[in-house]
């Protein structure tokens, strides 16, 4: 005899993941069936049993036997088909079902049928080699009882003899297919998990990714408004101090400066949180901030110039932030540390392909190989490679600094405004 279903894999599957329990909510669902596979198997073959041409006592001593495997199965056959193969239970079960079946069995033929509820539990439970074994004791020993407690014609033992083998042959080959899909099933499943696992794994570090590429951005954006602002309050309290005593005039200009300032800091700091443009660029076009910072580094001795050439466009916001930023990073360096006297200017090239963005002071210089701590110069390569530009400084002591940021395009769609030189 063998099963005629397709076995599903029960005690092979990998643990699942973490995550969730998917993998054993499956297998839950899926044992069902063979549950109720059992017991229609073993009701018909009670049934054949009652029919069967055998004697009255014969048959009740049969069923009496038989009705016994049904309770080893719910009491602890279940269990180990659930719990997995080649385990000591399983052997202990396979052994007392196969006790259970063969007295039947010989006693009337009928009863091995009950062989198609078996054989699947063997190759479920036990290896290759063990589970062929026990199919073999199944198919062979209730025929070589049969013959020898009853006797037949030599015909019915022929008949019975080659159906046995016939089946048992049948069962080696869809035994090893069994074994081969419940390994396939077991590795797929352990796959399943790799990846699932892998995912997560991704997920973490997108996650932690994402979380560090905005405390990067934050950086920047604190650096490039807030904490110049700050920088610009303390260098104008310093001016205050100094000129309290002989200069109120000019004390009084300076903490409106400061006011202002802070003003500023408040509208950048609002922008900042609310996620939206800077507040020079609220309602204003690119060159037009420019101008307006430009503004607020003179007029007098230190004022910036302001040069556009090509025709001025909109530009998506993202780029326009970082020429706004660029200008923002390299005057305040220009304020701190180009020297008294020194003068900027800056120039805002529009083309079809690119914005050219050139930042250039007549201060001090520096040793641009010299390490640096400061955070200003690698934030704004930074934000230019985000965008897919490129950032350039270039000095020299005594020569003045150069900063130039190329800033890709796409094609222009609209006519857009002229700049013109402040």
């Amino acid at each position: 005899m063998s099963a005629d279903l397709p076995v599903e894999e029960p005690a092979r599957r990998v643990s699942p993941p973490a995550g969730g329990a998917r993998e054993t909510d499956a297998w839950d669902r899926s044992f069902r069936p063979w549950d109720l596979y059992f017991g229609v198997v073993w009701a018909v073959t009670l049934i054949f049993t009652i029919a069967a041409p055998n004697s009255a006592p014969v048959r009740a001593t049969a069923f009496t036997l038989f009705l016994l495997l049904a309770p080893w199965y719910v009491w602890f056959g279940r269990a180990e088909l659930m719990r997995g193969p080649d385990s000591r239970g399983a052997l202990v079960y396979i052994y007392v079902a196969i006790g259970l079946f063969v007295p039947p069995a010989v006693l009337v033929g009928e009863m091995r049928s009950a062989a198609f509820a078996l054989v699947p539990q063997c190759f479920m439970l036990l290896s290759m080699s063990r589970a062929m074994w026990a199919v073999g004791v199944l198919n062979a020993v209730p025929v070589i009882g049969w013959a020898l407690w009853w006797r037949p014609d030599g015909e019915a033992i022929f008949f019975n003899a080659l159906f046995s083998v016939v089946s048992l042959a049948f069962s080696a080959v869809l035994g090893s297919w069994i074994i081969r899909i419940i390994e396939q099933s077991a590795e797929r499943a352990e796959l399943i998990a790799e990846l699932e696992a892998s995912r997560e794994e991704v997920s973490r570090l997108s996650a932690e990714r994402g979380a560090l590429a905005e405390r990067e951005r934050m950086s920047r954006e604190i650096h490039d408004t807030l904490a110049q602002g700050f920088t610009s309050l303390l260098m104008l309290v310093q001016a205050v101090d100094s000129e309290l005593e002989r200069d109120l005039p000019g004390a009084r200009r300076h903490l409106d400066l400061m006011a202002d300032t802070a003003r500023r800091n408040l509208a950048e700091a609002r922008a900042l949180v609310a996620g939206g443009a800077p507040a020079d660029l609220n309602g204003n076009s690119l060159p037009d901030a420019l101008r307006r910072l430009a503004a607020r580094h003179g007029p007098g001795p230190a004022e910036v110039s302001v040069e556009v050439t090509g025709q001025a466009r909109a530009l998506a916001p993202a780029l326009e932030v970082v020429a706004l930023r660029t200008c923002q990073e390299a005057l305040s360096n220009t304020a701190r540390h180009a020297g008294a006297g020194a003068r900027a200017a800056i120039s805002l090239a529009y083309s079809d392909a690119a914005l050219c963005v050139r930042i250039r002071d007549t201060g001090r210089g520096f040793d641009v190989s010299a390490p640096s701590g400061g955070y200003g110069l690698s934030g704004l390569r930074a934000r230019a490679a985000e965008v897919g530009g490129s950032a350039e400084v270039r000095s020299a002591l005594g020569d003045g600094t150069l900063v130039a940021v190329h800033l890709p395009l796409p094609p222009p769609s609209s006519p857009s405004l002229t700049g013109s030189p402040a």
